[in-house]
């Protein structure tokens, strides 16, 4: 099985790629800055913003070069930055929306192809429950993963006869340093990298009969409110 995930030098990525590639399949990875911590013959790094489609484009085409096609594509580069839409710059919109809704409407263009070729493969979407559940500072976030599930529900009608299944995952609160965010010891109750890898890894598992198209994950016993 060949892999693509981009955004995967840090965080969510690079917990996903480790986790294929400790189950023996062989990964690429996409960044902007593409050094990792990771060490195997079957990993291959690239440098690429998915923001740009000639860069998603060059991901696929390494990614069939180097392993021989593309089985599944993790689209998980994204970015947040929190702020009021009062002062949210032009810039802090036009990244956000261009990596994590364009992004991946290029990547994903440039994987199907590739996917056919192959008589079939799986798009892993990674989504975030902000999607859903809107709150202050994070308008163009938000908006950004509530458009992102609802391409993903119609890819799914698109590509399902393609033998290509498409998901979505909706992780809440990660423990990462996402958005500038500063990891401290108090937040132990939030979700790990390694848990959304898992679910991506358990997703792509799944008999090929059955298509679980979304996943709400969130940590099991946040802080109560007071």
């Amino acid at each position: 099985m060949v892999v693509l995930v981009t955004g995967g030098s840090k965080g969510i990525g690079l917990a996903i790629a480790k986790a294929f590639l400790d189950r023996g399949e062989d990964v690429v990875i996409g960044a902007r800055a593409p050094s990792t911590s990771l060490r195997s013959a079957r990993l291959h790094a690239v440098q690429a913003d998915v923001r740009k489609p000639e860069d998603a484009q060059k991901l696929v085409n390494e990614a069939v070069a180097r392993f021989g096609g593309l089985d599944v594509l993790v689209n998980n580069a994204g970015i947040g930055r929190f702020v009021n839409v009062a002062d949210m710059t032009l810039d802090d919109w036009h990244a956000i929306i261009e990596t994590n809704l364009n992004g991946v409407f290029y990547c994903t263009r440039a994987a199907i192809p590739a996917m056919r070729r192959r008589g079939g493969g799986f798009i892993v979407n990674i989504s975030s429950l902000a999607g859903k559940n809107a709150f202050p500072g994070a308008a163009a976030y938000c908006a950004s993963k509530a458009a992102l599930n609802q391409f993903s529900e119609a890819l799914m009608q698109e590509l399902r006869y393609d033998n290509i299944r498409v998901s979505y995952v909706m992780p809440g609160s990660v423990a990462t340093e996402f958005g500038g965010h500063e990891v401290t010891g108090a937040e132990s109750w939030k979700l790990t990298s390694e848990d959304v890898a898992k679910v991506v890894l358990d997703l792509v598992s799944h008999d090929p009969r059955s298509l679980p198209s979304r996943v709400e994950l969130r940590p099991s016993r946040p802080p109560r409110k007071s």
